[in-house]
């Protein structure tokens, strides 16, 4: 299993949004960054769990885990020249951009804020914390994953 870090913005999509959908579950579409679609594409596996992080707002911070339940497909927003994530490079038969599918798994005590991951020693490594990374989508290490939930 490997753990995974993905941002959104809460008033484009939370990690309420995402529990009031239904089933619970959503495609996390419009990435637009390669490393990240590559992540999407080729490393995310079904059952693997993210942690929902909230970005761009007041307290941006860890608000909720959420599990991987279809892997990587094409990501059809890219076609549609009427959708704000339309790429007209990318092609049905050739696609671009991939996206998954998660499912809400449950929101955190409380947010872990980014002010409080920084302040962490044993988080020094932490992808998300690198200067310079805004990756929408990065991976996280088995021990940054329980030593974050244990701040919890």
């Amino acid at each position: 299993m490997n753990y995974w870090l993905m941002k959104s913005e809460p008033d484009v999509f939370s990690i309420d949004d995402l529990k009031n959908r239904p089933k619970q579950t959503e495609p996390w579409d419009g990435v637009r960054n390669y490393q990240a679609r590559n992540m999407l594409r080729d490393e995310m596996k079904k059952g693997d769990l993210s942690f929902f992080y909230q970005s761009s707002c007041e307290v941006p911070g860890i608000t909720g885990i959420m599990e991987i339940v279809k892997e990587g497909y094409p990501d059809l927003t890219a076609f549609n020249p009427k959708h704000k994530y339309y790429d007209p490079k990318s092609k049905p038969e050739n696609p671009t951009w991939y996206l998954v599918d998660v499912i809400f798994k449950r929101k955190l005590k409380r947010v872990i804020t980014l002010t409080e991951l920084r302040n962490k020693e044993q988080l020094h490594n932490m992808k998300l914390l690198q200067k310079g990374n805004r990756l929408s989508v990065m991976p996280v290490s088995k021990k940054e994953w329980d030593y974050i939930l244990g701040l919890e």
